[in-house]
C-alpha cells in the first residue's frame, strides 16, 4: 500500500481552492453565491474524531501486543489495512473540500461588511481547519499502522528477485 504524500494533498487543496475562488467570483457575478453550510465543519470534525479515535485504539492494541501483555487483543491486519484506506480516502476528500471552502472563504473576505457573508466566511474558515484536522488524523493513523520493516524499504516499484 502506498503512503499518502503531503505534496499530493497540498496540490489538491491548492487546485480546488483556486478553482473554487474563480467559480465563486463567476457565480456571484451571475447570481447569488450558494451559502457555506454550517454542517460542513461539523461533519469534517466528526470524521477527524473517528480517525483519531481509531488511530489511538489501534496504537494501544499494537503496543499491548508488542509488549506481550496477557490478554492483549491483537490487531487483524485486514482491519488495519481497511482503516488506513479509510484514512487515506478521508484525507484526499478533506483536502478537496477544504480547498473548495478555502477558495470560497478567500472570495468572501472581500465582502466582510455584509453580516451574512461574514458568517459564511467564518464557516468556510472552520471548514478549512476541520479539513486540516482530518488530514492530520489520517496521517497519524497511517503512521500507527505502518509496519516496522516499511521504515527501511520504500515499496514504490517491483522488488528485485533474489
Amino acid at each position: 500500500m502506498r503512503e499518502l504524500r503531503i505534496r499530493v494533498l497540498v496540490g489538491v487543496f491548492v487546485v480546488a481552492g483556486v478553482l473554487s475562488w474563480a467559480g465563486a467570483r463567476l457565480w456571484n457575478s451571475i447570481g447569488t453565491l450558494p451559502s457555506v453550510p454550517l454542517a460542513a465543519p461539523i461533519v469534517l470534525a466528526l470524521i477527524a474524531a473517528v480517525l483519531l479515535s481509531t488511530a489511538l485504539s489501534l496504537r494501544a492494541r499494537l503496543k499491548a501486543q508488542r509488549e506481550r501483555r496477557p490478554g492483549a487483543k491483537g490487531v487483524d491486519p485486514l482491519m488495519a489495512a481497511r482503516a488506513v484506506v479509510f484514512g487515506q480516502a478521508s484525507a484526499l476528500v478533506a483536502a478537496l473540500v477544504a480547498g473548495m471552502y478555502g477558495g470560497t472563504g478567500v472570495f468572501l473576505l472581500e465582502q466582510l461588511d455584509i453580516p451574512a457573508r461574514r458568517d459564511q466566511a467564518i464557516y468556510a474558515g472552520f471548514s478549512v481547519l476541520a479539513g486540516i484536522a482530518v488530514i492530520a488524523a489520517a496521517l497519524f493513523l497511517e503512521r500507527v499502522c505502518k509496519l516496522p520493516e516499511d521504515d527501511d524499504h520504500n515499496h514504490t516499484g517491483a522488488e528485485p528477485a533474489a
